[in-house]
């Protein structure tokens, strides 16, 4: 299978996966919910968050490693690849235990951070399950070269369909489990246990089928420092990530207690399984976007492949906000009930600001491949603060809602704002072009949303869930009509080949 064809079905798998994913949270979630309850959900979700932080132990190595990885496959430097992977195989190794020694740490500290919030029970609980989940992180930092192999070797379909049934198990395992009045600690454990079941999964594939056994043959230190110079600023944007997406939880947790975290952690994960719809083209662009740099594509190239990508995802990303915005309060209600009401704005507030970079993914990937990320992480990291500083004053007003609008707030003028006039200036993508080629679509959106939300609030009630799937198929239908009058021809032969692809298969089957 050549890598055009990997990344094509690597993109299909990866929406494969996000609607499994997504039907998975759709039915398990809500008997979660159930079965742990409000305020134990709620523990689990702060946990995890917490433990999440972690990952940041990283250091940016693994981008690192698939753009090098790429740019010597394409080169074909071998001698170099294999010192690079031998290295860095250990490195992983050592920040596995130093992330454990970490986790440790936050065990220790668990009464000081979260006993004024906090019952003992739930402070023992959570003591346990800090150090399943801290097991868990080293196992992976250890085999984590493996699955950077696999990424910028673009064997999507491999990866794609490991990660398929690590989702299918972990519910698959937990509900019998919760049925026998197991809950969070079992699910820790079984998250550990799937997650083993993948990495070695990636360690076979690797050696077997790749023919890669990263070995030690020694420390390089013009490449190490040529690598962290790079990383540096990845490992920052991940830092911030961190802030945005996880700092809440923990700012709840610690001034609003458990209740509150499970209403935002919810939000969360509406916004999550968003983002995910957006990143499943992108995720499979690195090791592409870091060939065209290599190759020296001219930068009115890149701005082309940046709009014929960000347009795409506008599409999806469009179909799912506007949805939401005029079906989210009815799908909350009845999927988790009246106590998460306050998720429906919540999840808005954090979803909105998001619409940018999602759909400038492909132009995040070409920074990290020309190896320029130190400006827009310096700016992401000063939007990151000055939403700490907003979010806790807003969460003593106004709880979770407060903390979704401190992020939001920052997500507009980092990502919205500051980084699209650096691409402009510095990484010479040109952003007005870009901008006016998206437009007619973001405002056919902007229109279609409103005028549907308006007939909705005065003519729809909606009480049922088969109310709401006629209701969202009816609005999908007409959102699909108005998209391919606006789509320009390379996007419609994007559709047409799909489509005569699917006849063709048909046809040799038949």
């Amino acid at each position: 299978m050549n890598e055009s064809s990997e990344r094509k079905k690597g993109a299909i798998l990866s929406y494969v996966t996000i609607g499994i994913n997504t039907l998975i949270q759709l039915l398990y979630v809500p008997f979660l919910i159930r079965r742990l309850g409000q305020s134990e959900y709620g523990l689990y979700s702060l946990v995890a968050s917490i433990i999440g932080y972690l990952t940041i132990m990283d250091f940016g190595f693994g981008n690192a490693i698939i753009v090098y990885t790429s740019k010597y496959k394409a080169q074909n430097k071998l001698k170099e690849e294999k010192k690079l992977h031998g290295m860095f195989n250990l490195i992983f190794k050592i920040v596995g235990i130093i992330a454990a020694l970490l986790g440790l740490l936050l065990f220790l500290n668990v009464n000081n951070l979260f006993g004024n919030t906090m019952t003992s029970i739930e402070i023992h609980k959570m003591k346990i399950m800090m150090l399943i989940l801290s097991f868990n992180l080293m196992i992976t930092f250890s085999f984590n070269i493996y699955s950077c192999i696999i990424t910028a070797y673009e064997k999507f379909v491999f990866q794609k369909i490991i990660s398929i049934i690590g989702l299918l198990l972990k519910p698959l395992i937990m509900l019998p489990l919760l049925f026998l009045g197991f809950k969070s600690i079992a699910m820790c454990f079984i998250i550990t246990i799937v997650n083993i079941i993948v990495l070695i999964s990636n360690y076979v594939y690797c050696r077997k089928k790749l023919k890669k056994k990263p070995k030690y043959i020694g420390f390089d230190k013009v490449l190490l420092k040529t690598i962290l110079g790079y990383s540096i600023w990845i490992f920052l944007s991940v830092i911030v990530d961190k802030i945005n997406w996880s700092l809440d939880n923990f700012l709840l947790g610690a001034l609003s207690g458990t209740v509150s975290v499970s209403i935002y952690s919810l939000s969360s994960q509406i916004n999550q399984m968003y983002i995910m719809f957006s990143t499943a083209i992108s995720g499979v662009l690195l090791p592409y976007s870091s060939k065209m740099v290599a190759k020296k594509y001219s930068d009115k190239k890149l701005t082309e492949f940046v709009t014929k990508t960000g347009r795409i995802q506008l599409y999806i990303v469009g179909l799912i906000i506007s949805g939401f915005i005029i079906f989210g309060k009815d799908f909350i209600l009845l999927w988790v009930g009246k106590k998460f009401s306050d998720s429906y704005g919540i999840s808005i507030a954090l979803m909105l600001p998001m619409i940018i970079p999602l759909i400038q993914n492909s132009g995040a990937a070409i920074v990290q491949a020309k190896n320029k990320f130190k400006f827009v992480t310096l700016v992401l990291i000063g939007t990151s603060i000055l939403n700490i500083v907003i979010s806790i004053p807003l969460i003593k007003l106004y709880g979770a809602l407060g903390a979704a609008f401190g992020t939001a707030i920052a997500l507009l003028l980092g990502n919205g704002i500051i980084k699209n006039i650096y691409y402009h200036r510095v990484i010479k993508l040109d952003m007005i072009f870009f901008a006016k080629k998206i437009a007619p679509i973001a405002i056919s959106i902007t229109i279609l949303t409103f005028a549907f939300n308006m007939i909705k609030h005065y003519c729809i009630n909606i009480n049922h869930w088969n109310e709401l799937i006629i209701c969202i198929l009816i609005y999908s239908f007409i959102y699909c009509i108005i998209s391919i009058l606006l789509m320009n021809n390379y996007e419609k032969n994007l559709i047409n080949n799909i489509i005569n692809k699917i006849r063709r298969k048909r046809y040799d089957k038949n």
